[in-house]
């Protein structure tokens, strides 16, 4: 593909991956709609600082009012609460035979491909910690999976150039014929961080505590039956399976599973989930209502409840709103 890699949305997930494709030599394009963010980008450059790799590169950004022409291959990788926004922005600019790869948390193709059809959206699951800390400042706190998949299963050329993409920046990239179940797998563990977001303890600690366990089972639970119900088995990424949360799974496999959880997050630089850092931070709304959000009505259509999930997603949207603080007795009200 000749044209340029596009990545509309250069925060935590599309800084970084466009940080590294343009070091590596790839002509690559920012769009942002932080002007303080795109003007950092394209003068003094993009900062990636942390364990994995310190660096600055200067990479060509626009704001979206500045983008012209239209692309093949577009990189989304706004939050997911600006999917619909993103949408009608980014529509001129994808080419007939063009595609848009989600690189996002949540099940965003849902949306994609009601958009532009199944067939213009690939899916990817990414789980590598960072965060935005300002304009032209990432950090990228640790390695972990990145799953690339087509959403009806196939493999194309422009499936495997993608994932050779994906490789020079994970090498570990998987290809996979199921990307659904990657996606509904990371779904599971995206609905613990929102939980470790409701107190103000790192990740670490949240799931290494043995009274918090129940939260946990329960979430895992609860996003484990819906999809089950809609036809999918999750797969998960490391030691992080969700099937030990399955219905009929003993306390003690989800128990290992958080275990692990419990020591993935207490390496690497990135003690508190993204969610975390939009409440205590920036202040700002999070992706409850576009992600976890997502759940209860898919719950509701195979006729699975889901009270926990429910009562995550009202807690978050009291702390956004200022009626509930981050603490103790927020997480209590989870388990109560």
């Amino acid at each position: 593909m000749a044209d340029p890699i596009i990545i509309w949305g250069a925060g935590a997930i599309g800084g970084t991956l466009g940080a590294f494709w343009a070091r590596a030599g790839h002509d690559v394009l920012l769009v942002d709609t932080v002007a303080e963010h795109v003007e950092a980008c394209r003068t003094r450059g993009l900062h990636i600082s942390g364990p994995v790799a310190d660096f600055t590169q200067v990479i060509p950004a626009v704001t979206p009012a500045e983008l012209t022409g239209a692309y093949s291959r577009i990189i989304l990788a706004v939050k997911a609460q600006a999917t619909e926004a993103a949408i009608p922005m980014l529509a001129p600019h994808l080419a007939p035979d063009g595609f848009v790869f989600s690189a996002q948390n949540g099940l965003n193709e849902i949306a994609l491909s009601r958009a532009f059809g199944a067939d213009r959206v690939m899916g990817c699951f990414v789980n590598f910690g960072a965060d935005w800390h300002g304009p032209g400042e990432i950090l990228f706190g640790n390695r972990s999976a990145v799953v690339i998949g087509e959403l009806d299963g196939t493999t194309r050329p422009r499936t495997e150039a993608m994932f050779a993409l994906c490789r020079e920046f994970e090498p570990d990239a998987i290809l996979t014929d199921d990307i659904w179940s990657y996606l509904w797998g990371k779904m599971a563990y995206g609905a613990m961080l929102f939980a470790t977001a409701l107190n103000n303890d790192s990740m670490s600690v949240n799931f290494g505590d043995p009274a918090r366990l129940p939260a946990w089972l329960a979430l895992g639970r609860e996003v484990v039956a819906t999809a089950l119900a809609h036809g999918v088995t999750p797969r998960g990424f490391g030691e992080f399976r969700p099937m030990a949360f399955a219905p009929g799974a003993p306390d003690a496999e989800g128990k290992v599973v958080v275990d692990w959880l419990r020591d993935f997050n207490a390496v690497g630089a990135k003690t508190h989930s993204g969610i975390w850092r939009d409440l205590a931070v920036r202040r700002r709304k999070t992706e409850a209502d576009a992600q976890i959000g997502l759940v209860p009505a898919l719950a509701a259509e195979k006729g699975i409840a889901v009270p926990v999930m429910r009562k995550l997603c009202a807690l978050i949207a009291d702390i956004e709103t200022g009626r509930r603080a981050q603490s103790p007795e927020t997480f209590a009200a989870l388990l109560a």
